[in-house]
């Protein structure tokens, strides 16, 4: 391989790393997942002073990440609402029929 072309992989796979862990489900997306348990308790966050108008807080919440098995702790953060009377609901875990369920965090 070019160094060049050792260069661009690395960048790929650090924006995929950094999107794959750090990014909200997209606007409309609802998407349960089953898992082997439920997350640890929420983490206590302090809300920082919002940045601007037009932001909103999303909260801090664990997120289930099926190649590690296991759940990554997401921080709270302001966001643009992807149009302007979003509302972001966030992740919900339920146990049913004996079996744990994770549905991720969407923009309604």
């Amino acid at each position: 391989m070019t160094k060049r072309a050792v260069v661009l992989a690395i960048i790929c796979a650090s924006l995929i790393s950094f999107f794959s862990l750090s990014a909200p489900a997209q606007a409309g997306v609802y998407v349960r997942l089953g898992v082997p348990f439920p997350p640890p308790p929420l983490r206590h966050e302090v809300v920082v002073v919002r940045p601007g108008p037009g932001y909103a807080w999303v909260g801090g919440y664990w997120d289930w990440r099926p190649a590690y098995h296991r759940y990554a702790w997401v921080p709270g953060y302001w966001a643009h609402p992807p149009h302007p009377h979003a509302v972001w609901v966030g992740p919900r875990y339920s146990f049913r029929h004996h079996h744990h369920y994770y549905a991720r965090g969407y923009w309604r």
